[in-house]
């Protein structure tokens, strides 16, 4: 049982319902601009429908985005730290990046910052963003990526020079709570440059704009009370039944505006008022606040403050926001205590994932914390209803908008709006359904209850199909993304067992019946021959073949997925996992669990080509699993990737210990029976050395073919590289080719950025390292390592005489993800590749980036540089074997 601290209580009392310490939060976006939801555009082209340059001055309907920002859980009440260095030709408010269409490799955030803390509840929170002091360079980015082609680097913002001579900012924002609505801010504003320097600080609270849109009453934010030593403001709106008070030390002066669309700017109508969205921003930069002068009330506030700096020197300022009203000086009382007691409570909560027989190495201890505070941030409110967005709804007291696309028109019954983990903020402020899966491993660490509960959300009827699809993600709802959710399930519930020594079979129950409709939702659209063979699209894998695996399939045929297949034996077998532990105390699972027992075996026959009624995914000259073309002739071409895809086939595996067997006596008898009649009638049996008494090893991969997988696994002129297993083999510097109809189609090892468009050449699975794959690998390698043990021992890597049994290599590949983050022997970290601002200067050394993918020669982060998300995972993987690194595997 966890030990309790102060966190760990209040999470209790939170799921208890006696409190709502998760009313606030780190929910507001870093990016709703050029969004799907924000997407009226007839063409469907979200990027330049709502660019970056009208965010300032346009309203948005589903939701807001700020920097290091909170907001109350429906987004009503947002609040966010705006800046500006004298230079710029506006006030730094949300964070930049390229669109897609924009950047050489896709979208990119073109900002850097970072991170630092936070606990489950949000009770403390650090966030850090770090400001060039010289003119942001918005063009220079736009314009240098827009003439590199795919084949050279990303130009990020160090490479424009912005950071001579550390000539920034480093700007922390921290909350901590004193109650469930009294949150303590404290910004604290270093000079990094040698010289001093001007820096203007807006902390800024504002109202969702909602009644723009017939959503109720306008709410008003004013000035009430303007004490010796503080000033406050109320924020007062029907959605709350109280007000909330902001009370801030003495700014220049407080600007009040309006959440309002300035129509002049946008659509060249004239505007009631000058109150609008950017009108705060217009006065900072033009130094110019005549119209502020008796504004005392508004939709959107900034006190102003103004500082220059010295160098190495710093500025704090503190704000409360508070359903409290305080008699006494809020920013004064207790304000530094609560702060010290909340970041030592965070400490002592997060100290429980730390050894306890040896001291801790602090250099692990920073990587996973930093992760686990990615995994929190990134926490986001989400709000679309696909019905009511594909009517093309506008703003009242502006002519109608374009209908809009018809862009997931299939999903009228889709409506969400939650706290939900995103894979980030900026780059993909939207959900992606796989994603999440793997979200809530690290999660369920922290809080098992939100990881959860993060599971159920998705098979509602507000976001699953009626037929039992599970949305993919707002870009295209209906695209298919590997069936995970299943195996999520299971792992939180086994996760959550382990630690609180009881496992929640009620969410079993109910996660269970859901997951069957989607299971059948697979079965009966992805399986077109009825053979348990599995298609399903690129599968969230994107550009890992040489055509788009969703569309235009060479030769008018259809592609038999090595990786489909095994994404839907390992759904077959998490299922049957759940059904038997749900069984151990509901013996009516025991028949669900036999249909899923023979469903498996099914699939498992036809991928391995155990059989005689197709062609098979496995070559045994080449010991690989491949895909397969099937074309209108009935003829089958074996596509010969050594890829990811042939890698699946080592998921799909699940040991049903003895001990379980035997409280499921009538399953038991079942599965012996079946065996049997499958041995009688010469058929794969697919139960790997059967023991009518001992444990059971389901697998796709039979032992002599796991071997030869794992030769190619671990061959570091293949998939083994010092930071993970690639995407795709190095065998594959050589092109792949092969022409169908007198068209040509390649593929090519690639380590780092795509070459290709395919997906917007924003993703890469032709030879970068990617955590989720890898570490559902090692889960997979550790389940058959507690089968075979010692008596299954392979030479790793396989040119060496270095003897391992699974459980090792599957140790060994963990360390070899662990060290992307680690510094090396110079104190540099592969992660952040050859900049030495990032691996030298002693104000980023100890910053960690948690990239989308990695190098698969080298290491360096790529893709999105916030994706904490899945990359999260590294949390669990330090936790599980990481604290020991320096012991043999």
């Amino acid at each position: 049982m966890a030990k309790t601290n102060a966190e760990s209580a209040r999470l209790k009392e939170h799921y208890s319902k006696n409190k709502n310490w998760m009313q606030w939060g780190p929910y507001l976006s870093e990016r709703q601009w050029s969004t799907v939801r924000e997407d009226y555009s007839e063409d469907g082209n979200a990027w330049g429908y709502f660019p970056h340059e009208q965010a300032r001055s346009r309203v948005y309907r589903w939701g807001e985005d700020g920097l290091a920002g909170l907001s109350d859980e429906k987004c009503r009440l947002c609040f966010g730290v705006a800046l500006w260095n004298g230079n710029d030709d506006i006030i730094k408010e949300r964070l930049f990046g390229l669109t897609g269409p924009e950047g050489n490799h896709g979208e990119d955030v073109k900002e850097l910052y970072y991170y630092l803390d936070c606990t489950p509840t949000h009770s403390y929170m650090k966030h850090l963003y770090k400001y060039p002091q010289a003119k942001f360079p918005y063009d220079k980015l736009i314009e240098e990526n827009g003439k590199r082609s795919k084949k050279d680097l990303e130009y990020e913002l160090v490479d424009t020079g912005v950071f001579k001579n550390n000539a920034y900012f480093d700007v922390y924002t921290e909350y901590a709570k004193a109650d469930t609505d009294d949150i303590l801010v404290r910004i604290s504003i270093h000079n990094r440059g040698q010289e001093w320097a001007p820096i203007t600080v807006l902390p800024t609270l504002w109202f969702r704009n909602l009644w723009s849109f017939g959503l109720g009453e306008k709410p008003d934010i004013k000035l009430i009370a303007d004490k010796q030593h503080y000033a406050v403001l109320e924020a007062q709106s029907e959605d709350f039944e109280s007000p909330y008070y902001l009370y801030y030390e003495h700014p220049e002066q407080t600007l009040f505006t309006e959440n309002e669309t300035n129509k002049e700017a946008i659509y060249g109508h004239a505007n009631e008022s000058p109150f609008v969205k950017d009108a705060i921003n217009d006065a900072v930069v033009q130094n110019d606040f005549k119209i502020f002068r008796k504004k005392t009330n508004g939709t959107k506030c900034s006190p102003l403050y103004q500082y220059e700096i010295p160098s190495g020197g710093k500025v704090e300022i503190r704000l409360r926001l508070s359903a409290e009203e305080f008699t006494a000086n809020p920013l004064k009382e207790g304000f530094e205590n609560i702060f010290s007691a909340r970041i030592k409570e965070a400490n002592s909560f997060y100290k429980q994932f730390q050894p306890k027989n040896h001291p801790a190495e602090p250099e692990l201890v920073n990587i996973q914390r930093q992760a686990f505070a990615g995994m929190l941030w990134t926490k986001q409110y989400y709000n679309i209803d696909v019905t009511t967005w594909l009517k093309g709804e506008h703003e009242v007291d502006l002519p109608a908008r374009q209908k809009g696309s018809t862009r997931n028109k299939k999903w009228k019954t889709l409506s969400n709006e939650d706290i939900i983990s995103m894979p980030d903020k900026w780059e993909y402020p939207w959900y992606a359904a796989w994603d999440l899966a793997f979200h809530c491993v690290p999660l369920a660490m922290l809080d098992a209850n939100f990881a959860k509960h993060q599971l159920i959300l998705f098979l509602r009827e507000r976001y699953m199909a009626p037929n039992g699809q599970i949305p993919a993600y707002e870009w295209s709802f209906s695209d298919v993304n590997p069936p995970v959710h299943a195996w999520a399930c299971m792992k939180v519930y086994k996760m959550e067992k382990e630690k609180e020594g009881k496992g929640d079979v009620d969410f079993l129950k109910r996660v269970f019946q859901k997951l069957l409709i989607n299971f059948t939702w697979w079965v009966n659209s992805k399986d077109r021959n009825n053979n348990n063979v599995f298609e399903g699209g690129f599968l969230g894998l994107d550009n890992i073949g040489p055509f788009d695996r969703s569309s235009n399939i060479p030769g008018g045929g259809f592609l038999e997925q090595a990786d489909g297949t095994s994404w839907m034996a390992l759904y077959c077998l998490n299922m049957l996992d759940m059904a038997l532990e749900i069984a151990q105390v509901d013996p009516t699972f025991e028949d669900v669990a036999t249909k899923f027992l023979e469903h498996f075996v099914y699939i498992a026959e036809s991928l391995n080509k155990i059989g005689e009624d197709w062609t098979g995914s496995w070559d045994e000259e080449e010991g690989f699993f491949y895909d397969i073309l099937a074309l209108p002739s009935d003829e089958f071409i074996p596509i010969k990737i050594r890829s990811l895809v042939g890698l699946t086939s080592f998921f799909a595996t699940l040991l049903i210990e003895e001990e379980r067997l035997d409280k499921v006596p009538n399953f038991k008898k079942k599965m012996i029976w079946f065996k049997n009649f499958r041995m009688k009638h010469g058929l794969y049996a697919v139960m790997e050395e059967f023991k009518e008494d001992d444990n059971v090893l389901l697998s796709l991969l039979p032992r002599e073919r796991l071997i030869k997988m794992l030769h190619a696994l671990l061959d570091e002129k293949e998939f083994f590289s010092p930071h993970g297993i690639r995407s795709l083999s190095k065998k594959h510097e050589k092109p792949y080719v092969f022409s169908i109809e007198g068209k040509e189609f390649s593929i090519t090892y690639e380590p780092g950025e795509s070459t290709t468009h395919m997906y917007g050449g924003n993703s890469n699975w032709r030879g970068p390292v990617w955590m989720p794959v890898n570490y559902i690998l090692i889960d997979a390698l550790r389940i058959m390592d507690s089968y075979y043990g010692k008596s299954l021992q392979v030479n790793c890597p396989t040119d060496s005489n270095n003897k391992m049994n699974l459980g090792e290599v599957a140790t060994t590949i963990s360390r070899a993800l662990i060290s992307l983050f680690e510094k090396d022997k110079k104190g540099h970290r592969p992660v952040n590749g050859a900049l030495k601002l990032y691996q030298n200067d002693p104000d980023f050394q100890d910053l960690i980036l948690f990239y989308e993918y990695f190098h698969g020669d080298n290491g360096r982060g790529l893709g999105a540089s916030h994706q904490t998300g899945w990359t999260g995972v590294i949390a669990q993987l330090i936790d599980h074997c990481g604290w020991s690194k320096n012991a043999k595997p």
